[in-house]
């Protein structure tokens, strides 16, 4: 989705603002005139624009009072989206991000009227726009910011932003990866267009990685509900010829698979099936779930890029757990029981458990009896880890039993929490199972195109990791977390 201007300003405590970087898009502008209608409200000069951004944000000297439409507490503003005062119209939205001595300024055009504002999650250009604003802000901002470092990353602007953004439409919000390839420009002997300035290295390939990141908090109670959640992210990198490829790839699930929800692609996919978009995990009923295939067509950015995220609720997490631990004076006694689901793909790169003690010292004697693995006791001797291996055993199931005696004597470097006093405790799983995702989601080969002289080698990858998976203990009170938000 397009957006209508870009902008970055200085601005100092007791130092007038100063327009840094300027760039307008005439083509986008027609558009937003034909889309907004009688709503459309024209982008003022930048003086008359940078003075009404201060004014709205409150950072000149004469709007130290108070001024009745900004300040009154009626008025909150959650958003970095803005409404500014035009020659007595709004122009809305306008998003502006303070970071700094600076203020990064980006009107995405809005391809509907204005009368009345719409929601802002119907915006699609505002992620878009916010994603650019965050490449450019993280360009100018990274490195010791000297004075001359700013003013070289500002002289390089306005290359760069033709790149990332040609004629108004964001492809690439990594200027890194744009500032390291421009110097090959030079070089060109082919015709390429000029916001594509590099050349393909060595041979020609598509690389496509899945990650999907599993969170679970587990109780064994019948009060406390077990929560988890998938979020996933598809990573690509494509080794392609300079002259702007087309490129098609293809997400699918198989018939028993998760659909994915909540999906939000990077800024070079030049289209989306609005049923992709509307597949919430907020929504009160199902009928938004969408199966696939899902299709995402690009022209994709020079290094490697997240192509989309999207989260899944699958109907089990992947190793249910069962924690009790007791105390008896200075011993605790612990009962742990794993069980992988039989749908989950018995192969870990690496699987373990950690088993921390808070508040009680050292442990100076373990008596325990593991079904498989091994335990082990950390330096500090207030953390057990449980190292599972690469597979469970065919029951799926394995448990840990034992006795932990700590010491009387404290140390200044004994782990200390507030929330884990008493009997409250949990076992915290890490894992990882290459090749596999819970959801079942897959990129297929067989449907993703690319429209290139030379035939792409295509590379895909996939991978489950765990990420924030607890089991509290059931015989203590836990802290909650509730899981209305995605019922």
């Amino acid at each position: 989705m397009p957006v209508r201007g870009l902008w970055v300003l200085s601005h100092r405590q007791g130092h007038s603002a100063v327009m840094r970087f300027s760039r307008r898009y005439p083509t986008v502008e027609k558009r937003a005139k034909i889309y907004n209608k009688a709503s459309y409200v024209a982008i003022p000069e930048d003086k008359d624009l940078l003075k009404a951004l201060l004014l709205e944000l409150g950072l000149t000297d004469e709007n130290k009072n108070f001024v009745e439409y900004r300040d009154n507490c009626s008025r909150i503003n959650k958003t970095n989206v803005y409404s500014l005062s035009v020659s007595e119209r709004k122009l809305w939205p306008v998003l502006a991000v303070q970071k700094a001595d600076f203020i990064y300024v980006c009107i995405p055009l809005v391809e509907q009227s204005l009368t009345p504002p719409p929601p802002l999650l119907t915006i699609n250009s505002i992620s878009e726009a916010f994603a650019l604003v965050s490449g450019v802000m993280l360009f100018i901002s990274v490195g010791q910011n000297s004075e001359t470092e700013v003013s070289s990353r500002l002289a390089q602007l306005p290359v760069l932003v033709t790149q990332a953004c040609p004629l108004g439409s964001p492809v690439d919000t990594n200027l890194f990866a744009l500032h390291d390839n421009s110097a090959t420009s030079a070089n060109q002997t082919c015709k390429t267009p000029a916001w594509k300035t590099s050349k393909q290295k060595g041979k020609a390939q598509i690389d496509v990685s899945i990650t999907e990141k599993v969170q679970s908090t587990q109780y064994d109670k019948g009060d406390d509900s077990d929560t988890w959640q998938v979020f996933g992210t598809v990573s690509c990198k494509c080794n392609l010829e300079a002259i702007t490829p087309n490129v098609i790839v293809g997400l699918n699930l198989p018939a028993n698979g998760s659909p994915l929800q909540d999906i939000l692609v990077h800024p070079c996919v030049t289209s989306v099936d609005s049923s992709m978009l509307i597949s919430s995990s907020v929504a009160l009923t199902d009928d938004s779930a969408f199966n696939g295939p899902y299709k995402f067509p690009f022209i994709p950015p020079l290094d490697t890029f997240q192509l989309c995220y999207y989260t899944s609720q699958v109907p089990v997490p992947p190793i249910l757990g069962f924690y009790q631990m007791t105390e008896d004076g200075s011993q605790v006694h612990l009962s742990i029981k794993l069980k992988l689901h039989e749908t989950v793909k018995n192969g870990f790169e690496y699987c373990d458990a950690k088993i921390p003690f808070f508040n009680r010292g050292q442990i100076k004697h373990l008596e325990y009896k593991v079904s498989h693995g091994q335990l082990e006791l950390s330096r500090e001797k207030s953390l057990l880890v449980w190292v599972i291996g690469q597979k469970f055993p065919k029951s799926l199931e394995i448990s840990l039993n034992g006795t932990a005696t700590f010491s009387s004597e404290a140390h200044p470097n004994d782990p200390a929490d507030p929330i884990c006093v008493g009997a409250t405790g949990y076992v915290k799983l890490s894992f990882r199972i290459p090749d596999y995702s819970l959801t079942g989601c897959y990129a297929d080969q067989q449907t993703m195109q690319v429209f290139s002289s030379a035939k792409p080698k295509i590379v895909t990858s996939r991978e489950l990791i765990s990420s924030d998976y607890y089991i509290w203990n059931s015989k203590a009170p836990a802290p909650v977390t509730s899981r209305s938000f995605y019922a």
